[in-house]
């Protein structure tokens, strides 16, 4: 089974999730809403808020087939699959004449998730589908992470904003880099 992303109405990523989990089987559609914490300053208070990690997308594990994307159609707030059109089969055959079902899906067929970008997303997500926050320390510039989902994962971290207690990480989505940021906990090292 291979992952696909939807687009969904923004900011109703979890009702088509459940509206997903409701219509279908888990075991034949999966779907996934990666989110992360973060904290938030409002009116000199900081509050801890679980944001989307992509606004306006779930993602799915499914065996796509033409009757599930037609039964995915059904889905209330959902607009389309979402597709890079890097099948260069596809390209060349959309001009052709479409004699079934089959013949369409094998046109416009649909971006799968590459493995290597989805397989860092769940890990970082974990079991609960939220990324928690990372311990984390800089000495000599380098990052240093010595807790969470960002351990081992170093090299995705652009930037630090300590006063924010933020990460910035970059991601593979869907062939294109997406920045995000994530929360930290910042360790003061004593010297």
């Amino acid at each position: 089974m291979n992952w696909y992303a939807l687009y969904v109405q923004a900011g109703q990523e979890d009702l088509v999730q459940k509206m997903i989990h409701k219509f279908f089987d888990k075991t034949v559609v999966h779907a996934f809403v990666p989110k992360r914490k973060l904290k938030q300053r409002k009116q000199g208070k900081t509050y801890e808020v679980c944001q989307t990690m992509f606004p306006g997308y779930v993602l799915v594990q499914t065996l796509m087939t033409v009757q599930t994307y037609y039964d995915l159609k059904r889905v209330p707030r959902f607009y389309r699959l979402l597709n890079q059109f890097d099948n260069c089969k596809a390209k060349a055959t959309a001009n052709r004449s479409i004699n079934s079902l089959e013949d369409a899906l094998e046109v416009y067929s649909f971006s799968k998730i590459d493995e290597e970008e989805i397989a860092l997303i769940l890990e970082l997500a974990g079991t609960d589908d939220i990324i928690d926050y990372s311990t984390l320390y800089v000495e000599n510039k380098k990052v240093i992470v010595c807790d969470g989902p960002l351990k081992g994962k170093e090299a995705i971290i652009r930037k630090i904003d300590k006063h924010k207690k933020r990460a910035r990480i970059s991601l593979e989505f869907m062939g294109s880099e997406k920045w995000l940021d994530v929360g930290i906990e910042m360790l003061d090292i004593v010297e």
